[in-house]
């Protein structure tokens, strides 16, 4: 295991002073070309050429971070080097638009990707167009036109919207993660059924420690008795979130993705959880929290609220953890590494 971390931190540093070096240096292009998505770093590093030859010695190297622990559409490598994600589109009245994400372009008001879709940073719309068939903008300068169907669009019935079914970085880790999972249960379940008496080796030997210890550590204190009937679900969860938390720190293609550092993965997670406590809940659970045992009346006006509501904030909390926690780790590892770029010194490398 040591010489994993040893081996994926060496590749790390190797990687983002490559990354470094393709923002640090002077690329000359025309401004008014029209850029590929997998060219956002060239426009950082055509801005920090202004700065150089203003007498400016500040990077923006904030740009890189977020460009790197944000969701796209591609997989950037480093410089150019990149792999592309199928862009899945659906809109009313007109069927599915599916295509390859090379197509996708940084573009201005009178470039739009495939003659329709405005791309800006990872965010995608269908703009509307005035007579001159440039993109209309409202008073503050946002795009107007269609945007990703959300939570709230599906239930009002708003349908100035498009339905984006897209493989982005964040589905892809997702995808993969899954894929990663079921091989592992299916090969320690497979070397179980061969030897079911003996001792476990290998990779099977140090899933069975992880195994031992959510069982015993955290199933039976906090479950009791019937433990084992929750065993697959807090499994499930365990590995996910640690494969995941692995996978966001392989710098390179298929890793590189924050999973686990997006809300609406951590939401979904603390929506399963608190569906998993309504549903299994039984009445000394109730109980305690709607009628405290050995309180005083007017202590339980008290109690009952906030119990009730904590049933909530747990949740909620342990969702806000998990991502903040995740986005936060990345956005630190990259900034220790962008020291040595910014200051522009490699007695900092160490």
């Amino acid at each position: 295991m040591r010489k994993i971390i040893a081996l994926i931190s060496t590749i790390t540093v190797l990687y983002f002073s490559v990354e470094g070096r393709v923002f640090a240096q002077h690329n000359s292009h025309d401004t008014s070309e029209v850029h590929h998505i997998h060219d956002a770093d060239d426009e950082i590093a055509h801005e920090m050429e202004n700065h150089h030859s203003t007498g400016e010695k500040e990077q923006d190297y904030g740009d890189v971070i977020m460009h790197h622990i944000s969701d796209d559409y591609v997989f950037q490598i480093f410089g150019s080097l990149h792999f592309p994600l199928p862009v899945i589109i659906y809109e009313k009245g007109k069927g599915f638009d599916i295509f390859n994400s090379n197509q996708l372009l940084l573009q201005d008001d009178n470039h739009l990707s495939r003659g329709k879709y405005y791309y800006h940073h990872g965010k995608l719309l269908i703009p509307t167009l005035d007579a001159n068939g440039h993109v209309q903008h409202d008073e503050e300068g946002h795009v107007i036109g269609k945007s990703e169907a959300r939570i709230g669009d599906l239930l009002s019935g708003n349908e100035n919207v498009f339905y984006n079914f897209s493989i982005t970085k964040n589905v892809f880790g997702l995808l993969l993660s899954v894929a990663i999972l079921l091989i592992m249960f299916f090969s320690v379940s497979k070397a179980y059924k061969k030897n079911p008496n003996g001792a476990p080796r290998g990779f099977q030997g140090m899933m069975e420690i992880i195994i031992t210890f959510v069982k015993d550590e955290i199933a039976k204190p906090f479950i009791g008795a019937k433990h084992e009937k929750f065993l697959p679900y807090l499994l499930t969860i365990f590995f996910f979130i640690w494969v995941n938390n692995v996978l966001g720190l392989v710098p390179f293609f298929p890793g590189s993705a924050n999973v686990t550092g997006n809300i609406a993965i951590t939401f979904f997670l603390a929506i399963a959880s608190l569906i998993m406590v309504f549903i299994n809940g039984n009445k000394h659970f109730w109980g305690h929290i709607l009628n405290p045992p050995g309180m005083p009346l007017p202590v339980k006006f008290l109690l009952v609220p906030i119990e009730f509501i904590g049933i909530f904030t747990k949740p909620f909390s342990l969702m806000i953890r998990l991502f903040a926690n995740i986005t936060a780790g990345h956005i630190i590892i990259l900034s220790i590494i962008g020291i040595t770029f910014i200051v522009q010194s490699v007695a900092v490398v160490v």
